[in-house]
């Protein structure tokens, strides 16, 4: 199994290590001269041996191209990154979830791989794992391995409830993620089940998060702030330190991505993300988003116009950025705001709002005190 990735990003060449932070910005001549001996029994070259002590104080000393590095091809498409909601379905039921349904349905196996070798073709480099709970799927184990062997950096947005299995943890440490995000709902048993509505989620959730720590996982938590933990968010803080994760912080709540409220109800008054100003998006670009049965969108929240790829083929890309730039455009109740320079939601964000009828200062700055 490979030791780095030597692939094209974005216009740029890049070297990373699965598993591992820290990567290596390399130049066209450097990356045409791995990709010239790929496949054969020749060692590293000194400036990739060299980089791999740096970087990762790692030595490939002896170690043959074929065996140590895979390099990935050029593509015609630019599409970095993705994310692949692998199963709506979840086995918790979270009172400020977006998804609009939690049905347990996907792609099979044999589609599901065909899909995975769409996306690396398309030049998909990192790819996040979500749902629904991505680790509840039939398929998980043996998609996750496919798409570690095409060459992806791989994170998973997971609930945690399943991290601790032995055949997840074993998969992780044999084949690293570049990190596991897990979604942290309180500090106590009895802020984190009431949000999560599943009893014993906690104590599932921390058995996790010991077992990923204990494989050398790299980890970080996303710390969800609502009415029911938000008393709590100094002991969220110390439980990400106490596993040694990273942390970010997520204040405000969306409404489901069809536009409906019922999520709003869990938003904490005083906790809404004083996020920066929307600057543009490369969604439906150099990113998009699929959903389980293998629809391409410009991302979670902008579903509209979706692209059937089971169907269309790489050929359907080529739609998704007019596709996502006419979800971009100032409509609707935002049409003429002379505030739009220094909103703070994309418009597909802004439109879910609007049609969940929610209050103005839980997503525009019509709805603060200043505007008013």
């Amino acid at each position: 199994m490979h030791y780095l990735i030597a692939s094209p990003h974005n216009g740029k060449f890049l070297v990373a290590r699965p598993g591992a932070r820290a990567g290596m910005q390399i130049s066209r001549a450097m990356y045409e001269q791995v990709a010239s001996i790929a496949e054969t029994s020749s060692p590293l070259p000194p400036w990739l041996l060299d980089g791999a002590r740096t970087a990762w104080s790692l030595d490939l000393a002896g170690a043959s191209m074929r065996d140590a590095v895979l390099v990935r091809p050029e593509t015609w498409l630019g599409y970095g990154r993705a994310t692949y909601e692998i199963n709506k379905g979840c086995n918790f039921n979270c009172e400020h979830c977006y998804l609009a349904e939690r049905k347990f349905d996907g792609l099979p196996w044999d589609s599901k791989a065909r899909l995975l070798r769409l996306l690396r073709d398309a030049g998909v480099l990192w790819l996040q794992f979500t749902g629904g709970e991505p680790l509840i799927d039939r398929d998980f184990l043996d998609t996750y391995t496919l798409a570690y062997r095409s060459g992806m950096l791989i994170e998973i947005l997971t609930n945690g409830s399943r991290l601790h299995r032995l055949e997840v943890i074993e998969l992780l440490r044999k084949l690293p993620p570049h990190k596991v995000t897990v979604s942290l709902y309180g500090a106590t048993p009895d802020s984190f089940d009431s949000l999560t509505r599943k009893p014993g989620a906690f104590k599932l959730v921390k058995k996790g998060l010991i077992a990923a720590r204990e494989a050398g996982i790299t980890l970080e938590l996303a710390l969800i702030i609502t009415k029911h933990n938000a008393h709590e968010l100094a002991a969220m803080r110390s439980l990400a330190d106490r596993y040694g994760a990273g942390r970010t912080e997520y204040g405000t709540i969306s409404p489901t991505y069809t536009g409906t409220p019922e999520p709003l109800a869990a938003q904490a008054p005083g906790f809404l993300d004083k996020t920066s100003v929307f600057k543009g998006c490369p969604a439906g670009h150099t990113f998009f988003h699929v959903d389980p049965h293998g629809l391409a969108t410009m991302c979670k929240v902008g579903r509209e116009n979706p692209v059937d790829l089971m169907s269309e083929g790489l050929d359907g890309l080529l739609r998704l950025p007019r596709i996502a730039d006419a979800q971009m455009l100032r409509t609707g109740g935002c049409g003429g705001c002379q505030l739009s320079g220094t909103c703070r939601v994309c418009r597909p964000l802004a439109k879910a709002y609007q049609e969940a009828k929610a209050p103005l200062n839980t997503y525009c700055q019509h709805g603060s005190e200043e505007a008013q």
